[in-house]
């Protein structure tokens, strides 16, 4: 499966944005999906993740209460909320699928990723 994410800007603290990671290729709706987030210098971490049917779904503990993700297979997309962010979340976020959300946070457990979009959030 091929993924494009989309979404990213530049926002002010306590603002809000959407990203979207678009599927093709193989059946994008069995695979339980993930985002990730990386800062220069630092290793790529988790931030959330979702079943392949939406009915589970998993948070970092930095972002629960403001980031929701979510998604619709009927257009092949997974989506992530994120309202109040702060200077924090500044990052190139990542879309990524996987088999199985069982190790929803071990960025091993991913077969294909995204290229990543640019958040900034700053005043």
């Amino acid at each position: 499966v091929q993924l494009q994410a989309s979404g990213g800007g530049l926002v002010q603290p306590g603002g809000s944005l959407r990203l979207s990671c678009a599927a093709s290729g193989r059946t994008f709706s069995v695979y339980a999906s993930g985002w990730f987030r990386q800062t220069p210098g630092k290793e790529r971490e988790f931030v959330a993740a979702i079943s392949w049917n939406g009915g589970r779904t998993y948070y970092v503990d930095s972002v629960k209460g403001r980031f929701t993700i979510s998604r619709d297979n009927t257009k092949n997309t997974v989506y992530l909320q994120m309202n109040s962010l702060k200077p924090e979340d500044t990052a190139v976020y990542y879309c990524a699928a996987a088999r199985s959300d069982r190790n929803y946070a071990d960025l091993s457990q991913y077969n294909s990723w995204g290229q990543g979009t640019l958040v900034t959030v700053s005043s």
